[in-house]
């Protein structure tokens, strides 16, 4: 059989090492199923309207391969509908980026769902908002329709609504089960409410303005979104991070994932009717905001890493003060992790509920905390370090069983290596530079950054524009890859016990919905 020609992508740098090439439909499929079957993962899929350059629509994919990033490029021709092989059979997180891409660009997978995921009737059918020619100044009615879900058909089977108002003060997202008595069969979820049109904006922004909007993709994830901005655009310009810089940068992201982690762990003794172990982590996360404070001038970093390096040195006597508070936090976590253990209620709760297995986890392609507390051994600070990383030599922490206990236990594990990675950066500090200039990349240059937050990986695919534009952003959460796990991991539950299951992996809307 005769295979479409390949080429090599130019112009691809990276935080990590990768590899590029452009296929012809023939081989985007089989270039997946060899990535498969060579055990990597599927990161991100995105689309691009180059019509503008020579008439063509193109279909990104970037897998995780043992020696880092594989992107592959497909492109087609400007018919009434581009269409591309489908991935969702290899990779079933990818039905989800499919119908988004779909929504956005008009270009279809060859598979059968071809329910819309973002639109929400936010704009007609036939206009696709990432299009080149499309007028993002226009207004357009409201048009939703009712959404087809799979209906389940049995003796006693009936549907329950969840969302997508939901009565705190979380996220939208639709959640339908359906169930005999209070058992679960069945979950489908429905996201995508919270669509704010972030990869159109970028397209407005100058290439030194965009990690302010990318730390603003997920607030809880805002020092790994900006991270990874940051590196893609130092890949494309050849802009080194000092490293005094890449260290603050790094103690930064520590503080991010101690401060979740440490949210988290009080939110799930909450669900499970531990109100004391929510009072107790909110008290640590309250007091570790205030030192960010007095470390790095807010207690959300949203603007504290920029291109080049960061905004601020520590102040002179903050080392000393955060040093001293790891040793009580570290202490107060341990003490609260005896408790935990021990308390019968929590856990009766917490074990043997919303249970992914190992086998299911690599399957579905699950990453980050999720995927590690089911067993699947992936850390991009270990497996695939970058700066300072690469020096620090971070330990993984992992669990096998995969409930939500699991998921509780990889949360505090991953508290107490926090804590040994910020003793070491600044027991280890060097003085230098907290910045270094970053000159406007040239046209045409694309760039990935992957930075693996507290959540899991996370990914910026920027293409420079003309005079330090930005041609297209391509911005992913892990939310991605996890979601569809909840819909697994609920079979067999009881419709109650889902508040504590979602929680246990607490996956972003709004980084998800873009």
């Amino acid at each position: 059989m005769m295979h479409e020609p390949e080429r090599s992508i130019g112009n691809l740098l990276s935080n990590l090492p990768c590899k590029s090439k452009v296929v012809g439909a023939l081989d985007w499929h089989r270039e997946a199923g060899n990535v498969r079957a060579a055990g990597g993962q599927l990161l991100t899929l995105w689309g691009a309207d180059d019509r503008d350059r020579d008439g063509s629509f193109r279909i990104f994919a970037a897998y995780l391969l043992d020696d880092g990033i594989e992107v592959l490029e497909h492109a087609m021709g400007n018919g009434i509908t581009p269409t591309y092989p489908s991935l969702a059979e290899l990779f079933p997180c990818a039905l989800h980026m499919e119908r988004a891409v779909y929504d956005l660009l008009g270009i279809a997978s060859m598979e059968p769902d071809h329910r819309g995921w973002l639109r929400h009737g936010g704009w007609p059918r036939s206009e696709f908002p990432l299009r080149r020619d499309f007028d993002a100044s226009r207004q357009f009615a409201i048009d939703s329709q009712p959404y087809p879900f799979v209906q389940v058909e049995g003796d006693g089977v009936h549907e329950i609504a969840v969302g997508p108002v939901h009565a705190g003060t979380i996220e939208p997202g639709h959640f339908r089960f359906s169930v005999v008595g209070e058992k679960v069969l069945r979950l489908e979820e429905r996201l995508g409410y919270t669509h704010k049109g972030v990869s159109k904006r970028f397209e407005q922004m100058q290439q030194a303005e965009g990690h302010r909007l990318a730390a603003r993709l997920s607030g809880d994830s805002a020092v790994a979104f900006s991270w990874a901005y940051c590196a893609a655009l130092e890949a494309i310009t050849h802009t080194g991070c000092p490293p005094r810089a890449a260290n603050l940068r790094a103690l930064a992201l520590e503080h991010e994932r101690l401060a979740n982690h440490l949210g988290d762990l009080g939110a799930l003794g909450n669900d499970a009717g531990f109100a004391f172990g929510l009072t107790q982590f909110s008290r640590m996360k309250e007091d570790l905001l205030r030192l960010n404070v007095a470390a790095f001038g807010a207690r959300y970093l949203l603007d504290f890493v920029q291109p080049g390096g960061v905004a601020t040195e520590l102040p002179e006597d903050t080392p000393r003060l955060l040093l001293d508070h790891y040793l009580v936090l570290e202490e107060r976590v341990s003490g609260l992790r005896v408790i935990y253990d021990n308390h019968a209620g929590l856990q009766d709760r917490f074990r043997e509920a919303g249970t992914l297995s190992r086998e299911s986890a690599v399957k579905l392609g699950a990453v980050g905390l999720a995927g590690r507390a089911s067993g699947v051994p992936l850390d991009l600070r270990v497996h695939h370090p970058w700066p300072p990383y690469d020096r620090m030599k971070p330990k993984l922490v992992m669990q096998s069983t995969g409930d939500v206990a699991a998921r509780v236990y990889q949360r505090f594990d991953e508290v107490f290596e926090s804590l040994r990675l910020c003793r070491m950066i600044l027991e280890n500090s060097v003085a230098g530079p907290i910045q270094a200039d970053c000159p406007l990349a040239e046209p045409d240059r694309l760039g990935l950054g992957l930075i693996e937050s507290w959540r899991g990986p996370v990914i910026i695919a920027l293409e420079s524009g003309p005079g330090g534009t930005i041609r297209r952003c391509h911005a992913h959460d892990s939310s991605w890859q996890n979601w569809p796990l909840i819909e697994y991991a609920i079979l067999s539950n009881i419709v109650p016990d889902f508040p504590l299951i979602n929680k246990s992996f607490n996956l972003s809307y709004s980084g998800h919905d873009g």
